[in-house]
């Protein structure tokens, strides 16, 4: 039964998108009286997202589907800054040809998650460097830094963990937050932004923007924040011992995005169904009413819905019959990730453990070595006893490659490249 009149709330509420919201019944007379622009930012500390970003990725998405207006806000300025959020210590400062590069990464996945154009509920993409960068440091101050308590910053959860850690926190980074909620009034006044969603992290930040925005312009403004996502065992979503999992497929195969999400724990199905698919809620609860040996079915649709829409639906097809092969039938299968290694190099051979490390199986050498330490490192279905043990040309079969697995989910291929 929908409890609000908006499409959206009810939506977000039903998928489980929400943690807080500033004003929940009047952004609701507000979103169902037509379409309401929403932005959420992203720094551009890196050249691409992982999946730890696809709760705010699909929220956008679920905003445009549902008839509003999705604002992407890169963080061409304030990654200069560094968000202090979560935190333990200051990020690493990037160059501006760092940060256009990784900006550029950044745009192409979001064509895949949203529609752009002029149209009224078309996304659009804006950088906070069109405005942060034109600011004069004395005006800032006396305009927007005066509406900014130092002991209610003080209490905001990114700078008092670093304090009660007695890890330093830059004067850098302390500014962060006014910026952000100076972003959230610029957005206001050029697009007619009203609203501001992000990780229940963000909810100071958002609520400062909220509140200068009031102070500044008399503008009502909202804010709405996402639960802080974990798996079911408690691990960080978007990391696995291999990595990043990133949404780009020139940094991690579609195949080893299926992968991640078939290997989703069992207590985590339902919610990731309703999180990162469009699958109708029905169909959801009847996948995450599955026990035994058949959720493992409902894994594979999760995999199959959540590939398709960021790598599209032929890539996650692949995907899938890939899996099948290699796990139904022991073959190699087409889609698996492939490391190219050179014949003077198979002729020397090369040491497992690297070759492992340098297929993405191991985020490390050290972590390489432990593998095979424990009995998880097969060649060609073979286990792997000896770390050091030379993989040459001998290792390869009669297709011309070398199939490295790292426990029973887990391979890759080696070819002469």
């Amino acid at each position: 039964m929908n409890t609000y009149r908006s499409d959206f709330l009810n939506a977000v509420i039903e998928r489980g998108y929400m943690h807080q919201c500033t004003d929940i019944d009047a952004l609701d007379h507000l979103a169902s009286a037509g379409p309401v622009a929403a932005y959420i930012g992203f720094d551009c500390t890196a050249p691409s997202l992982h999946a730890g970003s696809l709760v705010s990725i699909m929220l956008l998405r679920l905003f445009q589907k549902t008839g509003h207006k999705p604002i992407v806000l890169m963080g061409g300025g304030t990654t200069k800054v560094g968000d202090p959020s979560g935190k333990d210590e200051a990020r690493k400062l990037l160059s501006e040809g760092e940060i256009t590069a990784n900006m550029a990464g950044i745009r192409q996945v979001f064509a895949r998650f949203l529609t752009f154009g002029d149209g009224p509920t078309d996304a659009v993409m804006v950088n906070n460097a069109d405005w942060l960068d034109e600011l004069r440091y004395i005006p800032l101050l006396r305009d927007v830094g005066r509406h900014f308590s130092i002991n209610r910053m003080l209490t905001f959860d990114s700078v008092r963990m670093r304090l009660d850690r007695e890890q330093p926190l830059t004067f850098l980074e302390f500014n962060y937050m006014v910026l952000q909620s100076y972003d959230f009034v610029e957005l206001a006044r050029r697009h007619d932004c009203r609203l501001q969603m992000g990780g229940s992290d963000q909810w100071g930040n958002i609520v400062s923007g909220v509140e200068l925005a009031r102070r500044m312009d008399d503008r009502l403004l909202f804010g709405l924040t996402t639960p802080l996502l974990t798996s079911a065992s408690g691990a960080k979503m978007g990391k696995t011992a291999a990595g990043a999992v990133w949404l780009s497929a020139d940094l991690l195969s579609p195949y080893d995005y299926w992968q991640y999400w078939r290997n989703t724990e069992d207590g985590d199905v339902g919610r990731f169904l309703r999180l990162f698919t469009e699958l109708p809620l029905d169909e959801v609860r009847r996948l995450e009413s599955l026990e035994g040996a058949d959720i493992n079915a409902a894994k594979a649709v999760l995999a199959n819905e959540a590939t398709a829409l960021c790598h599209g639906r032929a890539a996650a097809d692949a995907a899938a019959e890939t899996a099948r092969q290699t796990f139904v039938e022991g073959a190699a299968g087409e889609e698996l990730p492939t490391v190219a290694v050179t014949e003077a190099e198979l002729d020397a051979g090369i040491a497992a453990f690297e070759l492992f490390r340098r297929a993405c199986l191991a985020a490390s050498n050290g972590a390489s070595r432990k593998l095979i330490r424990g009995g998880g490192a097969r060649i060609n279905n073979a286990a792997v006893s000896e770390e050091t043990r030379p993989v040459t040309r001998a290792d390869l079969d009669a297709e011309g490659v070398i199939k490295l697995s790292a426990g029973k989910k887990r391979h890759a291929l080696v070819k002469i490249g």
